[in-house]
């Protein structure tokens, strides 16, 4: 145990001195750890063999998630290095050999302003109800945005916050408010059983880790209706998609009642993307929608595909143009042209705001 875990501890400084995001060890590779997007191999390092990938795991999982592992071939979990950063990790077979991929969760919540995201995220932190979104492809940094804005209410009022997690990642030091932290499979069995125990547990603000199935959007948009202030995630590429998302994921005869109830408990929706930055390091580009009279129609009346436009006329609401926000980033000097287009979602119309 102690070899593996010497030799875990030296990937481990690797990931922090290169502020890597992400470390990937794989039977018969050399340990890769991610950098500002881009997958560098550890050629310092031999590739990893099956002995290695097994003693690697007796280090970071428990035998009970070790059982789970041999049973279900894949298993999420958490780690904490030294009480310097933690990482949520996943374990899981390819061909018969074990790969094991591990993100990294800085151990300080960092502030918004301190991520490059918009004040406009402070007001909403400060709403007593409703259900709030952050969407993007998977490693865009949801989860940090998500933490930032928990830190803002942590700091400011006085909340009963609850977390419901898989696995849990920041780990919030309580100022204000009462954090209690819950994850999947150790402190509740499911999203669903964890939300609804929620409703019990006196709680005023609702983190659910990711969406993934309707009887969760369910009880949360429930949640948000009863006034409580709801924070998820969900895998989307902006605020119209999340939307008929969220809708077509229920049966036809119960939409009319989702598409009611979500007009009426959202307060915004959040989409961003990491670009790398000229200077070195990634930084946001964000799309902000924010649920108004005239949003909370539209979706009433199923036309989600107006929102965009919605989006883009509605500055003096606090929402946000993506196509604004790379256009901003490219005239002060933080992106390159050639990315702003490969994230625009229309690039014709990025090119008249540059």
């Amino acid at each position: 145990m102690d070899e593996y875990q010497k030799k875990l501890d030296a990937l481990f400084a690797v990931v922090l001195s290169e502020n890597a995001s992400d470390l990937h060890i794989s039977e018969g590779k050399p340990p890769m750890i991610r950098v500002t997007g881009f997958l560098v191999p550890l050629v310092k390092y031999p590739p990893i063999t099956k002995e290695d990938a097994m003693g690697l795991l007796s280090v970071l999982i428990t035998k009970e998630e070790q059982e789970k592992l041999k049973v279900r071939r894949d298993v999420d979990f958490s780690y904490t290095y030294q009480e310097k950063a933690r990482f949520r990790g996943n374990a899981f077979y390819q061909q018969e050999m074990i790969s094991i991929a591990l993100r990294h969760i800085p151990k300080h919540v960092r502030t918004l302003a301190e991520l490059n995201l918009p004040s406009i995220l402070e007001e909403l932190a400060a709403r007593q109800q409703g259900f709030f979104l952050v969407v993007g492809p998977v490693g865009h940094g949801k989860t940090t945005t998500l933490a930032a804005m928990i830190e803002v209410i942590n700091q400011t009022r006085s909340e009963h916050i609850v977390t419901i997690e898989n696995p849990i990642e920041y780990i919030y030091e309580a100022k204000k408010s009462i954090i209690d932290q819950r994850e999947i499979g150790t402190d509740t069995a499911d999203f669903k059983s964890g939300l609804n125990a929620a409703f019990r547990q006196d709680v005023d603000v609702i983190l659910i880790g990711e969406m993934r199935n309707p009887e969760t959007i369910s009880a949360a948009v429930t949640a948000a209706e009863t006034g409580h202030l709801v924070f998820s995630t969900l895998h989307t590429n902006n605020a119209a998609q999340t939307i008929d998302r969220i809708i077509d994921s229920f049966p036809s005869q119960q939409q009319p009642q989702i598409r009611a109830q979500l007009a009426g408990s959202m307060s915004g929706i959040f989409s961003q993307r990491l670009i790398p930055r000229i200077s070195g390091g990634m930084v946001p580009t964000y799309e902000l929608l924010i649920n108004t009279a005239a949003v909370a129609n539209l979706i009433r009346e199923k036309r989600t595909h107006e929102i965009p436009t919605m989006i883009e006329t509605g500055t003096e609401h606090g929402m946000i143009d993506m196509n604004r926000s790379l256009a901003e980033l490219v005239r002060s000097g933080e992106i390159t042209i050639e990315n702003a287009r490969a994230f625009s979602p229309n690039p014709s119309i990025l090119d008249k705001f540059i």
